[in-house]
Formats: C-alpha cells, sequence, structure tokens
C-alpha cells in the first residue's frame, strides 16, 4: 500500500518508518527469471541506521556516519530526496552525492540510500553512479531502488508522477538497465521506458556483477516478484512492527520466489525500526521486540534516525540492544 492510500496516512507512515520504501500495490506481472545467486548465511542477523538527510547539517550526517561505524553498526544509509519528507520547509540535502562523501569518509560499514527513488534519474545514469560509489567504497555499496511515491515532491520540481503501476514497471527495467550494465561487455536493451544502445560500462562495480541489490516495495504482482527475482535485500513495510504481520508478509514473499524459482533463503528481509522500538522501554524489551521479529524471518535492522539526530539513541541501539542480538 502507498503511504497516501488506504487506511495508513502518509503522516502515520512517515511517523513509523521515516524514510523506508513506500509499499505500492499494483497489478501486471515480471516475465524476468530469477537471479541466480547464492543462498544468504542464516542466522546473521544485521543492524544498520538510516539518519535522515533533513533538516540537519552535512557536519550531523557526516558524524551519524562516523558513529554508526565507530560503534560496529554494519550499514548505514541516506534517503533519496529532494527535499523533506515531513512536511516541514528546511534543509534536505541530496542522498547520493551525500552517500558518495560518506563512502569516501567511512571505512568499513556498508552504505546506501534507502531507496532510491527511480523517477529522479535514467536507470543507466543511476548504474554509473552507483558503480562510483561501490569504487569510492572500494566494495561497500548496498544498491537500493524502488519506485518511488512522494508526489509533492515530484510536483514541487517538475518531474512527471506516473500512476502506481507504471512507476513499478518502469522500475522493473530499471532494474534490467542496472543488470545489463554490469553483466560486462557493452549492454544492449529495448524497453517501453529505458533503451540502451552499445552502452559501454567501464569502471564496474567493485562487487560482482554489482552491488547487492535492495529492492523495497510491498506490491504483490510487481515490485514483490521483481525482489523475488532480482533482489538480494528486500525491504518491506510493516504496521507498527508488529512480527505475526512479519511472519505473514515473509510467507508470503517466499512462496513468491519459489513461484519465479528463487531459493526464499537466497533474499535478506529487511525493515525500518523506529525510534520508539528501540526506547519504548528497556534494553531488553527492545530485544525482546527485535528477536520477535528475527524469529518471524527478518535478517536486517534499520533504525530510522529523524532530525535532530538523538545521539543517546544511537549509543543505546548500538551499545545496549544490538550486541546481545548477534549471539
Amino acid at each position: 500500500m502507498h503511504p497516501d492510500e488506504g487506511s495508513i496516512s502518509r503522516r502515520r507512515f512517515l511517523r513509523d518508518v521515516g524514510a523506508a520504501a513506500a509499499a505500492l500495490s499494483v497489478t501486471g506481472a515480471v516475465p524476468a527469471r530469477a537471479e541466480e545467486r547464492p543462498p544468504a548465511k542464516p542466522g546473521k542477523l544485521r543492524f544498520g541506521v538510516q539518519p535522515r538527510p533533513e533538516h540537519v547539517s552535512w557536519a550531523d550526517l557526516a558524524r551519524a556516519f562516523h558513529e554508526a561505524e565507530d560503534l560496529g553498526l554494519d550499514s548505514a544509509f541516506t534517503f533519496d530526496h529532494l527535499m523533506p519528507i515531513d512536511g516541514r520547509p528546511g534543509p534536505c540535502l541530496e542522498g547520493w552525492t551525500s552517500l558518495a562523501a560518506l563512502a569516501a569518509k567511512t571505512d568499513r560499514i556498508k552504505v546506501g540510500a534507502l531507496v532510491t527513488g527511480n523517477g529522479y534519474r535514467h536507470p543507466a545514469l543511476l548504474a554509473k553512479m552507483a558503480a562510483t560509489v561501490d569504487q569510492v567504497s572500494n566494495g561497500r555499496l548496498i544498491l537500493g531502488m524502488g519506485a518511488g511515491w512522494f508526489e509533492a515532491e515530484f510536483t514541487a520540481y517538475g518531474i512527471p508522477f506516473y500512476t502506481a503501476g507504471e512507476r513499478a514497471h518502469r522500475l522493473v527495467e530499471a532494474v534490467r538497465v542496472v543488470t545489463s550494465l554490469s553483466s560486462g561487455g557493452r549492454a544492449t536493451y529495448a524497453g517501453k521506458f529505458y533503451q540502451l544502445a552499445d552502452a559501454p560500462f567501464d569502471p564496474p562495480f567493485v562487487q560482482r556483477p554489482h552491488a547487492p541489490l535492495l529492492i523495497g516495495g510491498m506490491g504483490p504482482k510487481v515490485l514483490q516478484p521483481l525482489a523475488a527475482r532480482h533482489a538480494d535485500i528486500w525491504h518491506f513495510f510493516l504496521k507498527g512492527n508488529d512480527p505475526e504481520e512479519a511472519r505473514r508478509a515473509i510467507a508470503a514473499f517466499d512462496d513468491i520466489c519459489r513461484s519465479v524459482g528463487r531459493d526464499p533463503g537466497a533474499v535478506e528481509k529487511a525493515v525500518s525500526l523506529r525510534p520508539e522500538d528501540v526506547t519504548g522501554g528497556s534494553p531488553d524489551e527492545a530485544r525482546g521486540r527485535i528477536r520477535a521479529l528475527a524469529d518471524a524471518g527478518v535478517g536486517h535492522f534499520i533504525l530510522s534516525l529523524p532530525p535532530p539526530y538523538d545521539w543517546t539513541l544511537l549509543r543505546t541501539y548500538a551499545r545496549d540492544v544490538v550486541p546481545p542480538l548477534r549471539g
């Protein structure tokens, strides 16, 4: 479900998951084969953070990534927006140019944009940007891709905002463009929305054939089958981070994986954590909430850090909540 549709308001969506990818429920089919990749390592949980780059200075964003790395977290993400998503006027750092600088300023932590709005740029440009950031980071990029959802932003900047179905199908082709370019040699692709004509792609990704793909979305007809075929990580939206809802969503997604010939274990499942998931009670209680989601099949937890950044929250999460969960 898109955050502006149905029973979940955009305000509630933003409160719950911050910059998480919006869910898009659309119709259609994705006639592409599943990617051939080895299954993910079972049982290893990963923990990240997403300092939202809105209403903050560059110094604060850089500090958040440095602290995340120093605290031993596994991943850190920007978002891909051109203006604040909370409805308040103010500064918003562009996600991918920020990410390149952040990749250069860190050494170990995985970095990415959660998630890239496909409508903001041609996917061939995204592929070049992503390969460059993978080079800058020496192979630490997670390539997040989504269909885009923030209509006010598209309108403000004169970017076409297509129907939910067309945005989803454009994302399908965008993933094909990225995988075609990164397959080696020159790429030619003739899609309905995007085309390549003997396009070179050099330098390539450090990670081969490309950086791990994180695909965000809930649409069962197009987006979930796309993630089942091509994603290394599926990021999905949960109302209130309910473990039983997570279990149902993952079971349905795993069925889609099997239907397209993909091992469900090859796709890591990721969700965003709200600040209250960490601060609502003791660290033991927070761990209990996260452990229940892990038992449901979630393997990657990303704390949404809204502005102004709560440094105590970040340290509590990394020092008090996360370490016992790694065992």
